[in-house]
């Protein structure tokens, strides 16, 4: 091969690596285990491109990047899922690693698969096979609760993790960037109304400068009465804060100190809800 075109394809691949590295993007189905700092010895689960990052959401934060503008996205069967996921319970069994919880996230929004419910069936019945004591924990940004089969599914497992991130829909549009731009609150708080509490509420805290020059912060007085609000409403059985952990896609927002966490959690806390930090 001639070295110029070696040295292309070269480039190409390192230049993916590096993207990767980057932007945090998950090179397999399953993946890990890693410890997390909000669930413990997690092995993780992507249901999306390996590539690039596939979501309804486009949010500020994410430690994936934005979304890659995939023509024809190809996403991982449900055999493979299966497949890929027994495989690596043998290999930690034979290595005497137990994960503490089996979790969806990845490369973007994990119920946006069309056989989500199927797969999360699947994942229950091997680990009651291989770890009967891990637990099964989807982290979803709520967009996709208007389908009964992504409810259905979400049924089965023990942990609902369903994201908030803002009380008040222009500021959760800013952070989030919803791929449907008619997306408003009150349309994710109906989704969670009929969940009756029995999910885990996550809310990332954040303030910066967006690329045009926007203001965004979800921790003014005004931001937290209606995120307050919305919790009481909700009664969720957990609430999940946290703060940016790692680079992100938009690089003038900041990391809100632990005092503040703090500050936030206390007034709830107060009365009765369990909060967890992450800060």
């Amino acid at each position: 091969m001639h070295i110029s075109k070696k040295f292309a394809i070269f480039a190409v691949c390192f230049g993916k690596i590096v993207q990767n590295l980057r932007n945090m993007l998950f090179s397999e189905i399953v993946y890990g285990p890693i410890h997390s700092r909000r669930l413990g010895v997690s092995l993780g689960m992507n249901l999306m491109p390996t590539d690039g990052k596939l979501c309804s959401f486009n949010c500020i934060y994410c430690e994936c990047g934005f979304n890659h503008p995939f023509p024809h996205p190809v996403l991982p069967t449900r055999e493979a899922v299966r497949e890929a996921l027994e495989a690596k319970l043998q290999q930690l069994r034979a290595e005497a690693v137990t994960p503490d919880v089996i979790t969806f996230s990845g490369n973007g929004e994990p119920t946006m698969h069309p056989d989500f419910e199927g797969i999360i069936a699947d994942t229950c019945a091997l680990r009651d096979r291989f770890c009967p004591n891990a637990k099964v924990s989807v982290l979803s940004n709520s967009t996709q609760l208007g389908r009964p089969d992504v409810v259905r599914a979400l049924m089965q497992c023990d942990n609902r993790i369903l994201k908030l991130d803002s009380a008040i829909t222009a500021t959760m549009r800013a952070i989030d960037d919803p791929v449907n731009t008619r997306l408003t609150v009150d349309d994710i708080i109906g989704y969670l109304k009929p969940f009756n509490g029995d999910f885990t509420l996550q809310t990332c805290f954040l303030r910066g400068t967006l690329p045009d020059g926007q203001t965004v912060d979800n921790t003014t007085p005004e931001e937290l009465a209606a995120w307050y609000e919305a919790v009481r409403l909700l009664k969720p059985k957990q609430i999940m804060i946290y703060v940016i952990d790692r680079a992100t896609p938009v690089k003038t927002i900041e990391k809100i100190s632990r005092e503040q966490m703090e500050s936030i959690a206390a007034p709830l806390r107060a009365e009765g809800f369990n909060i967890q930090i992450s800060a």
